[in-house]
């Protein structure tokens, strides 16, 4: 004999898968410095950087083109912002804000490996034998880096940088989705108004 399921209690379990495999393929890493002694609830206006609102760096292989990913993302990366600074508070302005705003896209290729014996110290404590480290696990993975700079009177007064696993191949809805994730999660954390 077998129990019924609730059409309620199926919903909520799919509404919670969904949610930890979203926050778990999200997995952006934040980061957040400030200078402490500038005065953010004076600041009202904001604008790009005149010499244009960012850069992306790329040094995954010889073929990359910035120039291509920065005309996929900066509008996207320029929409998120805008509308991230609006929510807190700031407005756009044209002419001499307060702060100005410049991104930073850095996309690379990291690599991290594990090797026997890396956690023994050098001299064998335990009456180990050395032996030569030998690798036993390497993981090749595209990593993004957003970097956001926020100026005032020609120094960087706040910067955040958001740091992700990526797939250099995933669609465009994945990469926006990512992209306004890593903004909202960097301009949270931008002093209050």
């Amino acid at each position: 004999m077998t129990a019924a399921v609730s059409p309620v209690r199926v919903a909520a379990a799919a509404a919670t898968i969904a949610l930890i495999v979203r926050v778990v393929s999200a997995a952006v890493d934040v980061s957040v410095e400030f200078d402490k002694a500038f005065d953010f609830t004076a600041a009202t206006t904001w604008a790009w950087h005149p010499d244009g609102p960012g850069e992306v760096r790329m040094a995954r292989t010889k073929d990359d083109d910035p120039e291509a990913m920065r005309a996929r993302v900066e509008p996207i990366i320029v929409d998120a912002v805008t509308s991230e600074l609006s929510r807190r508070g700031l407005q756009h302005a044209a002419s001499p804000p307060d702060l100005l705003v410049t991104y930073y896209l850095l996309l690379t290729t990291t690599m991290s490996s594990q090797t026997v014996g890396q956690f023994i110290p050098a001299t064998p404590a335990w009456g180990l034998a050395p032996f030569p480290a030998a690798t036993q696990s390497l993981e090749i993975k595209n990593a993004g880096s957003l970097v956001l700079d926020v100026s005032a009177a020609g120094r960087v007064i706040w910067r955040g940088v958001a740091h992700a696993k990526i797939k250099i191949d995933s669609d465009n809805k994945r990469r926006e989705a990512l992209i306004r994730d890593a903004v909202r999660d960097l301009l949270r954390r931008f002093p209050k108004q």
